[in-house]
């Protein structure tokens, strides 16, 4: 599996396995297998996606099975803090607890999942504070050991230039909406500036670039998910494509052999100056 340097120095993982709206064992389990079969070693999960006691039973049931050689230390596990539970205590506990859902002594990363508080109006300013207090608990559980590295998910640039104006440890990742139809040019650049790895999510649009009509005129007749993903890595960011189905498990780790002409790349780029769309929350008026 092909990685990229965080920076500290450690690395990470190019592909990884998102898991959003996959639930249940019966579902999860063969794409995990199918996904750790076909190189990947990457899980990606949050706690709002109500899956961590599920993964964590599958995860030790592949440890625990030689056929598959892979152990703990092989795979980078990733989850996230509900906005329920943001602020110091809250998020500590909040990581403890996955902790024990999961039934693992640390995670790879974990990452703050919204910048805004559940249950506040985007307006207030306890939005702030309490985003700044659980990103504190998330450095103190870095210096602890308990969590690897730590990031956010969905800041746009101003609320990472405040983390960045405030915090002791940058960020090693910042996963956020990203694809053709939305290329976030500034936040791309605050990420490079600091050296913020970058992850994308819904690489395919929730599905919705696999029938755009601009991004079928490039990619003609090629597998258009495997195109999307390729884009993506190929500029260096991380990607996390969810799937419940094996045999497109099987088909995106294609990505890391594929490779994507310039021409292809320009216009992949330019996409987006056409019609921008986001697919996914939008947390542009969170203070």
């Amino acid at each position: 599996m092909a990685t990229k340097q965080l920076h500290n120095g450690d690395t990470i993982p190019v592909l990884g396995l998102g898991t959003y709206r996959v639930k249940t064992e019966d579902v999860l389990k063969p794409v995990v297998h199918q996904a750790i079969q076909n190189g990947y070693r990457l899980i990606d999960s949050a706690t709002v996606y109500r899956n961590e006691e599920v993964l964590g039973r599958i995860l030790k049931e592949v440890f625990d099975d030689p056929s598959f050689g892979v152990q703990r230390q092989d795979m980078f596990i990733t989850s996230k803090l509900s906005p329920q539970n943001q602020g110091y205590d809250a998020c500590y506990k909040a990581v403890t607890e996955s902790l024990e859902r999961f039934g693992l002594e640390y995670f790879d990363l974990y990452l703050i999942h919204w910048p805004g508080t559940a249950k506040k109006k985007l307006s207030d300013p306890i939005n702030q504070e309490n985003r700044m207090g659980s990103y504190r608990a998330l450095e103190t559980l870095h210096r602890e050991g308990k969590v690897r590295h730590i990031g956010i998910s969905n800041y746009t640039a101003r609320h990472l230039q405040h983390l960045l104006d405030h915090c002791e440890i940058v960020p090693h990742v910042h996963q956020f909406e990203l694809h053709p139809r939305l290329v976030q040019q500034d936040i791309l650049d605050l990420c490079d500036k600091h050296h913020i790895q970058v992850q994308a999510y819904s690489s395919l649009g929730e599905g919705k670039l696999l029938t755009d009509e601009d991004v079928l005129d490039i990619v003609k007749d090629r597998n258009v998910a495997q195109v999307l993903l390729r884009w993506a890595v190929q500029h260096g960011w991380i990607v996390i494509p969810k799937s419940s189905n094996p045999d497109r498990v099987s088909s995106n780790a294609k990505v890391l052999s594929l490779e994507l002409s310039d021409e292809d790349m320009k216009k992949l780029d330019a996409v987006h100056q056409a019609e921008t769309q986001r697919f996914c929350w939008d947390p542009s008026d969170i203070i």
